[in-house]
């Protein structure tokens, strides 16, 4: 088969190229066959017998019951470590909670916290096993590189997540949305942000479009402007119906009237100072000076009323106006301030009473008609 072989090389390749291989060719061919010359059968025979079976079952024995032992340590320190870790995690949690943590952060760090130290337990348990762990690292890193490049989204979740804990465009309980996707924020993970609908569907978005997209932020204020649309039919009177519309804004307790400041309830300090006296403790009476804390906010408070002084109030007084002559009807625009808490509800409930008082104060609901003209001819 040798021969054959290089007689077609022989024939194909140059003499200065069949020099080259034929040296090549008859060079493996003796290896091979010095190889298969002092690999008798008889040698290979003489050589078991004279091998030390005793030493061989003792090597093997050896290593297979440190082996053993290997699998059962890594095992154990496997089970150890992650009862510890979800210690550590369980009694973070409760720091977190007992601190009055920002849900959000709380998360964050605790979902960070658990993927660090699984990492870190993996990479001890690798080394139990015998496998050294410089070197493994070394690949992991190198491995890590790669993965980044390919998982670049994934990271940009990761800093979009970072990026949304420090500069707080929401936080865990506020109502967002993002595009389509509407719903009350449930958890701010390390790669994702979690919202829930109001058909409590469970919604995933990843943090890196959330950090760089759009946002409308529902909950970042307290009031929020309702808008309803009414409509009368053409010869009723507008005057009548925006006095009856502002009569029902006027008797609803959860419509703002003029300001925001005027709904915020006047809270009585004096309790509130003896009940911060009793809190302090009796090494801060000693040290901190009541005085000096009284005077600092008491420069913050008349620092804060000429900041609110200087700003523009708005003016939430409830609004109706027409807003467009329609084909069948004239439409009325009505305008109010409410609560967030209380939107949903203030929404429907005036509609519902602008349906039942306007029939009773002459004023119609008119349906979309059509004059048709007959001609004869």
């Amino acid at each position: 088969m040798l021969t054959n072989f290089l007689a077609q090389v022989q024939a194909i390749v140059p003499d200065a190229v069949q020099d080259t291989l034929l040296k090549t060719a008859n060079n493996v061919k003796a290896v091979a066959d010095s190889t298969f010359q002092q690999m008798t059968p008889d040698k290979l025979s003489q050589e078991l017998k004279n091998m030390d079976w005793n030493n061989v079952i003792q090597t093997v024995s050896t290593q297979a019951v440190n082996f053993v032992i290997r699998i059962v340590a890594a095992i154990a320190v496997f089970y150890i470590g992650k009862f510890i870790i979800n210690r550590l995690h369980s009694l973070l949690r409760k720091i977190l909670i007992r601190r009055d943590v920002d849900k959000s952060l709380s998360t964050f760090l605790l979902s960070f916290l658990k993927i660090t130290l699984l990492f870190l337990l993996i990479v001890t348990v690798i080394g139990v096993l015998g496998i050294e762990t410089s070197s493994f690292i070394a690949i992991f890193a190198s491995a890590g590189v790669a993965i980044g490049m390919a998982l670049s989204g994934t990271l940009q979740n990761f800093a979009g997540g970072v990026l949304i804990l420090l500069l707080k465009p929401y936080k865990v309980g506020d109502y967002i949305m993002f595009g389509e996707f509407k719903g009350h924020v449930k958890e701010i993970q390390i790669f994702h942000t979690i919202i829930t609908t109001y058909n409590n569907e469970r919604i995933v978005i990843p943090n890196g479009g959330l950090s760089t997209g759009t946002i409308n932020n529902f909950s970042a204020e307290s009031h929020h402007r309702i808008e309803w649309r009414v409509s009368i039919a053409y010869g009723d009177d507008v005057n009548k119906a925006r006095e009856v519309i502002l009569s029902i804004l006027k008797n609803d307790k959860r419509i703002v009237k003029k300001y925001f400041a005027e709904d915020a309830p006047v809270q009585d300090t004096t309790a509130q100072q003896t009940d911060d006296k009793k809190k302090r403790k009796w090494w801060q009476r000693i040290f901190c000076s009541k005085k000096l804390k009284d005077r600092v906010e008491t420069w913050n408070e008349s620092q804060e009323a000429i900041i609110k002084q200087k700003m523009p109030k708005k003016d939430c007084t409830p609004y109706v106006a027409v807003e467009e002559l329609g084909e069948s009807s004239v439409i009325l625009i009505v305008r109010a301030w409410a609560k967030n808490s209380d939107y949903w509800n203030v929404l429907y409930d005036t509609y519902e009473a602008i349906y039942k008082q306007l029939p009773l104060n002459g004023l119609h609901f008119p349906f979309p008609q059509m004059d048709v003209n007959l001609k004869k001819i």
